[in-house]
């Protein structure tokens, strides 16, 4: 049986990540390949009561660190309880976010850095990294623009547009540092045309199982 492939999603706020990722899914399923849809942080009990307490904003009082670690403690449940055992069935994973978020959001929103938030996730995840990732592309402008339709907003949304440059700027270098993993979809255009771009970069990859 062959391993399954890791495919992760990851873009700003506003990028619109989450309604592709799953509208990918839902097409990849409906053509009978054996796929699970999952996220982070969150997709298993624990991690998603770890994301309860990260994403709450009442908790402003989070050092910076406390919330790195918490987010790598729910990745490591998620990895060992969920992905790393469908992968292992044959089942490819799609996941709204992985570690990149944690380098990006962390590593330098945070301002923590992003070798030291990926050190401290080469631990939670003894290495294992998504077969590609796609990393949703909009503009500052646009993506403040659909944060801006949101109801609730959670702890992060609500940062500042300071750290969300930081965010935006820690994607960049991610990016440059797994070239032949990340790849980068033009998210401004219509969801049809976002969902087939992306398919089309899964296909190629599902080519090779």
């Amino acid at each position: 049986m062959n391993r399954g492939k890791f495919i992760t999603f990851e873009g700003n706020d506003g990028s619109g990540k989450t309604t592709i990722s799953k509208l990918v899914f839902e097409e990849l399923q409906a053509q009978g390949i054996p796929v699970v849809f999952t996220r982070e942080p969150g997709g298993i009990e624990i991690a998603e009561q770890i994301r309860t307490i990260i994403l709450d904003p009442k908790n402003t009082g989070m050092d910076a660190r406390t919330e790195a670690l918490l987010y790598a403690a729910s990745r490591r449940q998620h990895l060992v309880e969920k992905i790393l055992p469908a992968l292992e069935a044959g089942t490819h994973v799609i996941c709204d976010r992985f570690i990149d978020s944690s380098l990006a959001y962390q590593g330098m929103g945070r301002s923590i850095g992003i070798k030291e938030v990926y050190e401290m996730n080469l631990f939670a995840t003894q290495g294992c990294l998504p077969d590609l990732t796609l990393f949703l592309d909009v503009s500052v402008e646009e993506a403040m623009k659909r944060m801006e339709g949101r109801g609730n907003k959670d702890r992060l949304d609500q940062e500042n547009d300071a750290f969300h440059q930081r965010v935006r700027l820690g994607y960049e270098m991610v990016k440059k540092r797994y070239p032949q993993r990340i790849h980068v979809i033009d998210a401004q255009q219509s969801i049809t045309e976002v969902k087939d771009a992306c398919l089309e970069e899964i296909e190629r990859i599902l080519a090779h199982v």
